[in-house]
C-alpha cells in the first residue's frame, strides 16, 4: 500500500482513491479468477457497487497520464537502498522491446503482431517498452521508462519502431546505449541518427568494407566495398564460407570459454564507401550454450565480452509483459473503448513491474510446505495477495479520499448514457 499510495499521490481528489483501488485489484491478481472481467474483479476485492463504478470511471475517464505514473514509479525504484544500475565500460544499457496484448475478437483492432504459434500476424494492441536495467540483490530487473503507443493514424509496427527510435534519440544520455532485438533493422537505426546502440542481426546478415574493393583488371572500377559475411550459410545445397574476422577476442566466464569474432568499420550493403558513410562493428559471439552464434552490431568500440553482457541485459525488459499477462492476469481483456484498450495494458505493465520489484525486496514467501527453496518471484508474491480485500483500515493521507461532488442534478440511468441514437441526433440537429 505504501508503494501504491506514493504512485497515485499527485492525482486529483477522488480519482486518486478510485485508481488506488483499481491498482490493488491488479497487483493482487484479481483478474485471474475472473478471467479478465473488470467489474467482477473489482467487486471481489471488497468494493461496494458504488466504489466499483467509481474505480471503473477513474480508469476509463480519469484525468491521469501513464507517463506521470511511470515517472513516480521510477523515482521510487531509484530510491531503493539495494537498487544498482548495470554499467558496462561506463555505459548504461537502455533496453527497447515491443510487446503485444492479443485481441482476436476486438472489432477494429488498431494493430497486428506476429504470433509464433499461428505463424501469422494476429489482431493485437502493441506497445513499445523502454527500460533501464539494474539489480536488486541477486535479481536483474528493468525499471520501465516509457510505454509507447502506436500512432493513431499509422498503426503499423514499423511506425511504432520509428517512434521508439525517436524517443531514444531525444532521451538517450551520453553514457546510455540502446539495446534492441532483431525486430528493428539496422538501416532504420542509422536513419534515426541513433549512434549508441547494440542491435542483434539476422544470421544471414552481410556488410561491406568502407573502402572500394580492389580492381581485378577487367571491367569497370569497383564502387562498393568487399562483402563481409560473418556467419557461413548454405544456399541451394552449397556452403558459403564466412569471412575472416579482423580480430578475435577470447575470455572465460563461469568456467566457460567464449570467443568473439569482430569486423571493424564496416558499412551496410548498398552504401558507397567514403568518409561520410556510417560505419559500425559486427560481433559474432560464440557461446557453447547456444547452437547459433550471436550476431551483434554497434557503432561503439567495445570489447566482445562487454557487447555480450550488454545484450544479455536486454532480457529483463521481457519480464515486465510476462508479469503483466500471466501474473496479473491481463492476458484476457474485455474493454472496447479506444482509450480503454490502451490504458488497461499500460496499467497492467506497470502493475507487473510493481509486482517484480515488491517480490525482489520483500521477505521470501513459500507457496506451501513443498516449496522448500522459494525464490523472490512475482508469482509467489501475488499469491500472498490473491483473494485479500482492499485494506479499508489503511491510514490514507487526507487528500486521498472520495470526492464529495453534488450529483443530484445529473441525469440517472438510461438518461445518463452518452451515446445517442440516430433519431435523437437528427432531432438535435434539426
Amino acid at each position: 500500500m505504501n508503494v501504491l499510495v506514493a504512485l497515485i499521490c499527485e492525482l486529483p481528489v477522488g480519482t486518486n482513491l478510485a485508481l488506488l483501488q483499481f491498482f490493488w485489484m491488479l497487483v493482487s491478481g484479481g483478474l485471474l479468477p475472473q478471467r479478465g472481467a473488470l467489474f467482477p474483479a473489482l467487486q471481489a476485492s471488497g468494493l461496494s457497487a458504488e466504489a466499483t463504478r467509481r474505480a471503473w470511471a477513474a480508469f476509463r475517464q480519469g484525468v491521469w497520464q501513464t507517463t506521470v505514473l511511470l515517472r513516480l514509479w521510477q523515482a521510487q525504484i531509484e530510491g531503493l537502498a539495494g537498487w544498482q544500475v548495470h554499467l558496462h565500460e561506463g555505459y548504461r544499457a537502455i533496453t527497447v522491446d515491443v510487446t503485444a496484448f492479443w485481441r482476436p475478437a476486438l472489432r477494429n483492432c488498431p494493430s497486428k503482431h506476429y504470433h509464433p504459434a499461428a505463424n501469422r500476424a494476429l489482431p493485437a494492441v502493441i506497445f513499445g517498452v523502454v527500460g533501464v536495467v539494474g539489480q536488486v540483490g541477486d535479481q536483474r530487473l528493468a525499471c520501465p521508462l516509457a510505454f509507447e503507443r502506436v500512432h493513431p493514424k499509422d498503426t503499423r509496427e514499423s511506425r511504432l519502431w520509428q517512434d521508439l527510435l525517436r524517443w531514444i534519440k531525444r532521451h538517450l544520455a551520453a553514457k546510455d546505449v540502446a539495446v534492441m532485438d532483431a525486430g528493428v533493422k539496422l538501416a532504420d537505426v542509422q536513419a534515426a541518427a541513433v549512434e549508441q546502440y547494440v542491435l542483434r542481426l539476422a544470421t544471414n546478415f552481410t556488410a561491406r568494407r568502407n573502402t572500394p574493393a580492389p580492381y581485378r583488371g577487367k571491367g569497370r572500377m569497383p564502387v562498393y566495398g568487399e562483402k563481409i559475411r560473418p556467419l557461413e550459410r548454405s544456399y541451394k545445397g552449397k556452403t558459403i564460407a564466412a569471412s575472416l574476422p579482423d580480430r578475435v577476442e577470447t575470455w572465460t566466464a563461469n568456467d566457460v570459454s567464449l570467443r568473439g569474432e569482430i569486423w571493424e568499420d564496416v558499412i551496410l550493403p548498398g552504401v558507397i564507401p567514403g568518409p561520410e558513410a556510417k560505419t559500425f562493428q559486427v560481433y559474432a559471439i560464440h557461446d557453447p550454450a547456444y547452437e547459433t552464434p550471436w550476431l551483434l552490431a554497434t557503432a561503439l568500440k567495445l570489447k566482445a565480452a562487454t557487447v555480450k553482457a550488454m545484450y544479455q541485459d536486454r532480457w529483463p525488459v521481457e519480464q515486465i509483459p510476462l508479469a503483466a499477462k500471466q501474473m496479473v492476469g491481463a492476458h484476457r481483456q474485455f474493454v472496447h473503448a479506444d482509450e480503454s484498450i490502451q490504458r488497461l495494458p499500460e496499467l497492467a505493465l506497470l502493475a507487473g513491474s510493481i509486482l517484480s520489484f515488491l517480490a525482489a525486496t520483500s521477505p521470501l514467501v513459500p507457496t506451501g510446505f513443498w516449496d522448500r527453496q522459494p525464490r523472490r518471484t512475482p508469482g509467489r508474491f501475488r499469491r500472498t495477495l490473491l483473494g485479500k480485500p482492499f485494506p479499508q483500515s489503511y491510514p490514507l493521507p487526507e487528500h486521498i479520499r472520495k470526492k464529495a461532488s453534488v450529483t443530484s442534478h445529473l441525469p440517472k440511468g438510461i438518461l445518463a448514457h452518452r451515446r445517442k441514437t440516430a433519431s435523437s441526433a437528427l432531432v438535435a440537429t434539426s
